[in-house]
């Protein structure tokens, strides 16, 4: 058995490390405290997977964070904070990223237009970027294990509305695979792994690792 020849990772309808950017935002400590949309400890998690996955397969990342430099919000969590360090951070106060013009000059200067876009809440800070990217024609994708709202019923609405408007729903683990893809591609298999067990995942590793050793 082999696999078909690589597609080319630019023109590829799925989500590469060539075709798409990734956005983190306002991953901040009153935000992840007032997440009632799913467990905090597992937000965290899963945002600190999607971001070291961006890290191990090359996708520019534009992270943004909102109020620090006015003094009225706090810098993201330590574990958001650590992953990112080596990144620079678009402070802003518009509550929509998108609305600040060091923000969006970045993500446009990634030449990217697939955008998995993870922040909170869902009902603000996802959803406005989402819907003024969206119109702008890019595509958004939303890892929604990764973001959270202010309760489950405002997490729902607001992706509800980011489908009707043409955004795309995707999970922490659907995206470390649409980005591995092969078992084939070894440089990146230990990290994959190490992404899965980290965020939780543990059903048939121990077969993966057996298997490309």
């Amino acid at each position: 058995m082999s696999s078909e020849p690589r597609r080319d990772p630019q023109a590829d309808h799925l989500l590469t490390a060539q075709n798409a950017a990734f956005l983190v935002i306002d991953y901040q400590p009153p935000q992840v405290n007032s997440i009632a949309s799913m467990d905090r400890q597992l937000l965290i998690n899963n945002i600190v997977g999607c971001t070291r996955a961006a890290i191990l397969y090359g996708m520019p990342i534009v992270h943004t964070t909102v109020n620090v430099e006015t003094g009225l919000n706090q810098p993201p969590v330590p574990q958001v904070r650590s992953v990112l360090k080596d990144y620079p951070t678009y402070d802003r106060t518009s509550i929509n990223s998108w609305e600040d013009v060091g923000f969006r000059q970045a993500v446009e200067a990634t030449g990217r237009r697939k955008l998995v876009m993870a922040g909170l809440w869902t009902e603000a800070c996802v959803l406005f970027p989402a819907l003024d990217a969206l119109a702008a024609g890019y595509e958004v994708y939303i890892p929604i294990d990764a973001i959270g709202g202010t309760s489950e019923l405002a997490h729902e609405a607001a992706l509800r509305r980011i489908e009707q408007a043409g955004g795309k729903l995707i999970s922490t683990v659907q995206l470390f695979c649409e980005l591995q893809r092969d078992w084939s591609r070894s440089e990146t298999v230990p990290g994959f792994l190490d992404l899965f067990i980290q965020t939780g995942g543990t059903a048939g590793i121990q077969f993966s690792y057996d298997r490309v050793e």
